[in-house]
């Protein structure tokens, strides 16, 4: 039987799979601008932060970002739970 990827939150109800993650990245690195500009350019960004300052990138298979009002720490801690206990935690962190 093969390891299933799972979904994970990453803020406000928002969740994402966890098999089509590349990297998760603070955005603002002057990489990171970049990267957010041709991914909304280009039609590749989905913006999930609900109207809040974005504070982590998700890079996704594909090319597509996805914006978050969580920390990339959060995100991490989300993604490495996610390993065991299925969807990760729903309560809003500190950062948000």
């Amino acid at each position: 039987m093969t390891d299933v990827g799972r979904l994970i939150n990453i803020g406000y109800g928002n969740v994402i799979h966890t098999d089509k993650v590349l990297a998760v990245v603070s955005p603002d690195s002057a990489p990171g601008k970049r990267m957010v500009q041709a991914a909304k350019d280009e039609g590749r960004s989905i913006d999930a932060t609900q109207g809040r300052k974005t504070k982590g990138l998700v890079v996704m298979e594909g090319g597509y970002v996805v914006l978050s009002a969580l920390l990339p720490d959060t995100i991490a801690g989300r993604f490495n739970e996610a390993g065991g206990s299925g969807r990760g935690s729903d309560k809003e962190g500190d950062d948000e």
